[in-house]
């Protein structure tokens, strides 16, 4: 038995599922569990501008390999709208996470968590009443330590999970995710979600919906920590607008293909 296929639109090289958030949240709950790991992505604004870059390859590997990539940014779904004519669906990885919580996870489901601390395993067994939940806490810098990166690949092959939550930011979620997937052997579905679970549990204040909606998240962000911000919005983030205008005049036949394989 496979998963079923998703539709896809191309924004600027890379595939996005057309699945809005409940949509989405729907397709992860209902794949079989017992398939091969199998992980998702959530595309934003920064992520875009390193895969238009080239400047990391496994990154867009981990992208290339990567089941579904939901669309994260109200920035790239507003160049999508107005240069090329593209209505992305909104997916981020925290409204899928919540979504999924609310609408799919049950008590008994097996959930293994890369990333947080035991206040998060806390919050989340006593909000969702879970009683199989496994967190593993690597080290600062665990992507650049091999025997770091091979013991959160043995947590997850030794706790079979529905649902693998990676918590510990980008690009580090995606490519233990990806590695994951090449050793083989693990089930279930992974999502790199960020800080997505230390806001369904209050860890962490979210920008409330009327600046979601309006595109202003990264506003609130900036606000509330602009010296960790400002260079995510400004330098890391920004040029995705630039990228964005370029392929709309320079290379308007093309602006859709799908990247290749790194």
């Amino acid at each position: 038995m496979t998963a079923a296929p998703v539709a896809q639109d191309l924004f600027l090289g890379v595939e996005i599922a057309h699945l809005d958030t409940v949509e989405a949240a729907a397709v992860i709950a209902a794949r079989d569990p017992a398939l091969p790991f199998a992980y998702v992505v959530t595309p934003n604004a920064q992520h875009m501008v390193i895969l238009d870059s080239g400047s990391d390859p496994a990154f867009a590997r981990a992208y290339d390999a990567a089941w579904l990539r939901l669309c994260d940014s109200q920035i790239m779904r507003i160049l999508g709208r107005m240069l090329f004519d593209r209505d992305l669906p909104h997916a981020t990885g925290a409204d899928v996470t919540a979504r999924l919580f609310a609408a799919h996870v049950r008590p008994d489901d097996a959930i293994t968590v890369i990333g947080g601390d035991d206040e998060l395993a806390a919050r989340l067994r006593r909000r969702y009443g879970l009683t199989r939940l496994a967190l593993h806490q690597p080290p600062m810098g665990f992507i650049k330590d091999p025997a770091a990166v091979e013991a959160c690949i043995r947590f997850v092959l030794d706790h079979p999970a529905r649902y693998v939550f990676f918590a510990v930011g980008a690009p580090r979620s995606e490519l233990l995710a990806h590695r994951i997937a090449e050793r083989g052997g693990a089930t279930g579905v992974g999502l790199c979600i960020g800080s997505s679970l230390h806001f369904l549990t209050g860890m962490v204040p979210r920008a409330p919906r009327w600046m979601r909606r309006s595109a202003l998240e990264w506003l609130y962000r900036l606000v509330r920590d602009p010296r960790n911000h400002a260079r995510r919005v400004f330098v890391e983030s920004l040029p995705l607008v630039a990228i964005a205008v370029r392929a709309r005049l320079t290379d308007p036949a093309r602006r859709h293909q799908p990247r290749r394989p790194g």
